[in-house]
């Protein structure tokens, strides 16, 4: 292991295991090794949950970035994780496919293909890796027989870790007491309130769809096994860098780090390695004051809401990028029509200063590929690199997106930067920040609210007519078929090539 950096402005991130910010050092020269606790696929996901993916794929583009070779991992559970994050009781995947009476195989698939519609639609980047839970069932129970002996011990319900047997258990919830571990519930028998299972039997005269054969029953595995088994598979123990929302950060993340001890024989938590990863990062909580994100409240607030209400995706993305992961976020529908507003700027700047650029050229309007490198001579070099390096910094200290984006509507705005320089920042910049704006026109943005009562194409049309009324000096028809578009919810932009957009509801 070497403890190098590459070039440029070092990486400090927030450690949740020391509480601290600390400079970036990879355990592997030059790569980045990194893992995500992904979704339970027995629902859709919410706007919440999907903060956290927003946040590790900012991550890794920072990482890219900084020219490490990046190596990511996001886990699928489709088995082993209860209702309550508990002992006891039933299995989040099991309960769904009861309740829509489906093979919980094709409830996980379904879920996981919407899961994954989202992931797209937020320009999240795919990961090296989706490690799904099933297909690591031997490596699990492989897992939990090296251990068991030493710290484990069997129950009628399951095999179940003791916490006592590991240094520190509990350091990076701050758990200084058996009810700092309040959230789970007591199983007859338990040593300590805190222990928790790695292996659950069917219990006898039950069948699961999900059960597998075991040295100690008949069942499945724990959910905290889950992810200690796959990021050891695919990224070896220890890896740099595991992240996760803050809920994971109080019973999941001091779980899978007891096992991770476990496995490798390892020491007190002095040491951050012996955790199984060198610095844990959490995402702060998405806070929605209405009350409508909780999936038991009927209409959460997941991404196709939003994408019904005509708001793009990447507007939520812009949402959260304006916020720093280690903050509380407070949706709201205001918060996220403002977040809009400023993307549509930004694209407003990008497609005037691509069309003066086309009258002063000849040349077609195009925006220069975010993928497509774009060659300067080296007094422009020059110039990018002073900027570049604030940009570094800013993003270096903690992944500050909030920050960083100013720089790019400074870049935009400045009419001392020549348009070759100008694609060249945007496009570095924007392949850390992920709101693809040179790939994105405004119409775009222009996304048809579900209750909209009128088409596109009946738009156009009514648009038309105006325009020749206007020729015609017919301004009562004119103002006619303005009235009627607002009724229906269609702003009309005289002047503006857009020609109109939708005006978004926000009740």
């Amino acid at each position: 292991m070497t403890d190098t950096l590459p070039s440029g402005a070092p990486l400090r991130l927030f450690n949740s295991l020391t509480r601290k910010l600390e400079e970036f050092r990879p355990i592997h020269e030059g790569e980045a090794r990194v893992y995500t606790c992904g979704p339970t696929v027995y629902n859709y996901p919410h706007i919440g949950n999907m903060r956290a993916y927003v946040f590790a794929d900012t991550l890794g583009r920072v990482l890219s970035f900084k020219d490490y070779r990046l190596t990511h991992v996001i886990n699928i559970t489709d088995v082993g994780h209860l209702t309550d994050d508990a002992d006891a009781g039933e299995d989040k995947m099991e309960k769904m496919a009861a309740e829509q009476a489906q093979s919980i195989w094709d409830v996980a698939r379904h879920y996981t293909q919407a899961y994954w519609a989202d992931v797209k639609a937020l320009n999240i980047r795919q990961p090296a890796h989706w490690s799904v839970a099933t297909d690591y069932i031997p490596q699990m129970i492989e897992f939990a027989k090296s251990i068991a002996v030493k710290h484990c011990y069997e129950l009628d319900s399951g095999l179940y870790f003791d916490t006592s047997t590991v240094a520190d258990y509990g350091r990076l919830a701050r758990a200084a007491t058996e009810e700092g571990e309040g959230r789970i519930e007591a199983v007859e028998g338990k040593r300590h309130a805190a222990d928790f299972a790695i292996w659950r039997k069917t219990p006898p005269g039950e069948k699961r769809q999900m059960e597998w054969d075991s040295p100690w029953g008949r069942g499945a595995p724990g959910w905290h096994l889950e992810c200690s088994v796959m990021s050891r598979e695919l990224l070896g123990l220890p890896f740099d860098i595991h992240t996760g929302g803050i809920d994971h950060r109080e019973i999941h993340h001091p779980n899978e780090i007891a096992q991770n001890q476990a496995i490798t024989g390892c020491g007190s938590l002095d040491c951050g390695e012996h955790s199984g990863a060198r610095l844990w990062m959490h995402n702060n909580f998405l806070i929605d004051r209405s009350g409508k994100m909780s999936k038991s409240a009927g209409e959460f607030l997941r991404l196709q809401l939003l994408i019904d209400k005509g708001f793009h995706p990447l507007a939520y993305r812009m949402l959260c990028l304006q916020a720093h992961y280690r903050s509380e976020l407070e949706f709201s529908w205001e918060n996220l029509a403002a977040a809009l507003t400023r993307l549509k700027r930004m694209l407003k700047v990008i497609q005037v200063r691509l069309s003066k650029e086309h009258q002063q050229t000849g040349k077609p309007v195009q925006a220069p590929s975010l993928f497509l490198p774009i060659p300067l001579d080296k007094r422009e070099e020059a110039d990018v690199g002073f900027v570049l390096r604030l940009f570094s910094e800013a993003i270096g200290d903690d992944l500050n997106t909030p920050k960083c984006l100013p720089f790019i509507e400074e870049i935009l705005s400045d009419p001392t930067i020549d348009n070759h320089r100008r694609w060249h920042l945007i496009a570095t910049m924007d392949e850390v920040l992920g709101l693809r704006l040179l790939s994105l026109n405004r119409a775009d943005l222009r996304i048809r609210p579900k209750d909209a009562q009128i088409t596109e194409a009946e738009i156009e049309a009514e648009l038309d007519r105006r325009q020749s009324a206007r020729a015609q000096k017919d301004f009562a028809t004119s103002d006619a078929v303005r009235d009627a578009l607002a009724a229906k919810g269609v702003e009309v932009m005289d002047g503006d090539p857009l020609r109109w957009e939708w005006t978004i509801s926000l009740d």
